[in-house]
């Protein structure tokens, strides 16, 4: 099986802060389409994020089901299934193993679904998100670039936007 892993906040959706509530939840432009466009070349569709705002008590457990199965509800209205969520809800300074730039959260999803991480992909907006799957055997990693941060990543392929990854994607097919 090959998989798209996308982070969430900064990918998925507009990165906000702490984004847990539906009403702040404002899907990146294109990230139907992209998704689409790597459904119809036999990817399926994983979410690996942080969510340290859990441990920092700016939200509860609950409000992170609630707002992630409207995501995955708001992806198949538009045809798109997500396989499976990954998330670790530590904050930094709990040292565990899931969060990234750790590669746990990864390595449980290539065990549970039989992953082939050389024909994987992972999209993520942080050098955390690409060191966490690169160190996890995916190299096709794309660093997505947004007008608030530092644009260095040691990401195999770099964009400035979601429409840009799907030219990637159609130039290394």
């Amino acid at each position: 099986m090959k998989v798209l892993f996308l982070d969430r906040d900064g990918v998925i959706n507009k990165d906000y802060g702490y984004v847990h509530e539906i009403g702040n939840f404002e899907f990146m432009d294109g990230i139907f389409d992209l998704c689409d466009a790597f459904v119809k070349n036999g990817f399926r569709i994983i979410v690996v994020t942080n969510q340290s705002g859990i441990a920092r008590g700016y939200f509860n457990m609950n409000d992170f089901k609630n707002i992630t199965n409207w995501m995955v509800a708001t992806f198949q209205t538009k045809g798109i299934d997500i396989l499976d969520i990954f998330y670790c809800p530590h904050g930094p300074d709990e040292n565990c193993n899931c969060r990234k730039p750790k590669s746990q959260l990864f390595l449980e999803a290539v065990k549970k679904y039989k992953i082939d991480t050389r024909k994987s992909w992972m999209i993520g907006d942080k050098e955390s998100d690409i060191v966490a799957s690169s160190n996890a055997g995916i190299l096709n990693t794309v660093f997505l670039s947004n007008d608030y941060q530092n644009t260095e990543s040691s990401a195999l392929h770099h964009a400035s936007n979601l429409t840009e990854i799907i030219g990637i994607l159609d130039e290394v097919r």
